[in-house]
């Protein structure tokens, strides 16, 4: 900001308009009270282990010139995952016992619809879930005392994803860019934050995706073409000569052909992941705000093999630190440019909604 920027305007630019400030050896302590208490609730204290959380990583998040404040409760969590409980333990018994007596008693007609009925309805409450948690985490996200949030229910854009779901679906997965890239548009649209919407842009869907997305395909052919001509001498020397130690090399071929497989397919649909976050977060803006986001590929692969290490290593109890890498990592490579006319910054007059985030726990929907 320099002399002529009047003093009731923010600008931030791409080095510093949002930081991170936390350090692990902080969040340490709140980690392991956190485990602790899980353990001794059996559970139930993961609603306000979350709480406290979240306070710490909002609290260290440095957005242009003043800090982030969360404000939700664990109770109110723990209210929301409760009354989702309440409804979907009658459907899941129905699913598991209801559909296996109508078959039994020879409706088994009738089954299959209810079965198509119950899995679409799923799929609607995923949708559903994942647009109530993005609006319940901006309407508890607070800066220079503004929140965001939504007046939208959510309904429609459960519908929306839905049948984009199922059109992804019936197009045996060619449609899937398209379908992720309209559905966060939709999401996003209907947010805001104060008084400003924001805008996820409306240029060509997949524009820049399609190349990457084609190689998800086309790994596993090739993968199987070049497994098929590096095995075939193995194959041959294993049909002429039964050594026990040809047969184990054969296996051991194989097996690392399966590990190689799935170490290629990751690292391919996170090369596709990388592209997808940089185009989505990089349409949008909000006021005069810009977004940008820089994670390359790479960057995702230190980040879930730190986190597979951290896991691994620690027996297990790591996976109390992984909402600390996740966020830390978003926030690093996330870049906001533009000014914040202060003076013009309102409250949000968006309902503050206290439905928490009970139908995005029960579908295990974001870490953060």
């Amino acid at each position: 900001m320099d002399e002529t920027t009047p003093v009731d305007m923010k600008t931030g630019e791409f080095a510093d308009g949002v930081t991170f400030h936390g350090r692990w050896q902080e969040f340490l302590p709140i980690a392991l009270t956190n485990l602790l208490l899980i353990i001794v609730t059996l559970g139930i204290y993961r609603f306000w282990a979350k709480t406290r959380e979240r306070k710490y990583l909002w609290s260290r998040t440095q957005f242009i010139d003043e800090r982030l404040e969360w404000a939700g409760t664990g109770k109110e969590m723990f209210i929301g995952f409760l009354i989702v409980m309440a409804i979907f333990v009658p459907i899941l018994l129905f699913f598991q016992f209801g559909l296996q007596a109508l078959i039994l008693r020879g409706q088994g007609v009738l089954a299959s619809v209810l079965a198509i009925g119950l899995y679409l309805a799923l799929f609607y409450l995923a949708g559903l879930a994942l647009f109530r948690a993005l609006r319940y985490r901006l309407s508890r996200t607070y800066w220079h005392g503004i929140r965001g949030g939504s007046d939208d229910g959510g309904w429609s854009y459960a519908g929306s994803a839905m049948l984009k779901y199922i059109i992804g679906f019936v197009t045996l997965g060619f449609l899937v860019p398209w379908a992720m890239v309209k559905l966060w548009r939709e999401r996003w649209g209907k947010m805001s934050f104060g008084p400003y919407a924001f805008e996820p842009g409306d240029g060509p869907a997949v524009q820049g995706l399609i190349g990457r997305y084609l190689l998800i395909y086309a790994t596993p052919v090739l993968w199987a073409i070049l497994v098929f001509a590096l095995g075939m001498g193995t194959i041959f020397t294993a049909g002429s000569n039964p050594d026990p130690r040809v047969m184990a090399g054969m296996m051991g071929t194989f097996f690392l052909a399966v590990i190689g497989f799935y170490a290629l397919f990751s690292l391919v649909s996170l090369a596709y992941y990388a592209v997808f976050m940089r185009k989505v977060v990089g349409e949008m803006t909000l006021g005069n705000l810009s977004f940008a986001f820089n994670a390359r590929t790479m960057d995702w692969v230190k980040l879930i093999l730190g986190n597979i290490a951290l896991v691994v290593l620690t027996l297990g109890f790591g996976i109390m630190y992984l909402g600390y890498r996740h966020w830390s990592f978003y926030v690093r490579h996330l870049e906001v440019q533009g000014e914040v006319d202060l003076a013009a910054l309102t409250q949000s007059t968006t309902r503050i909604r206290s439905d928490a985030e009970g139908l995005a726990d029960a579908f295990d929907i974001g870490a953060i």
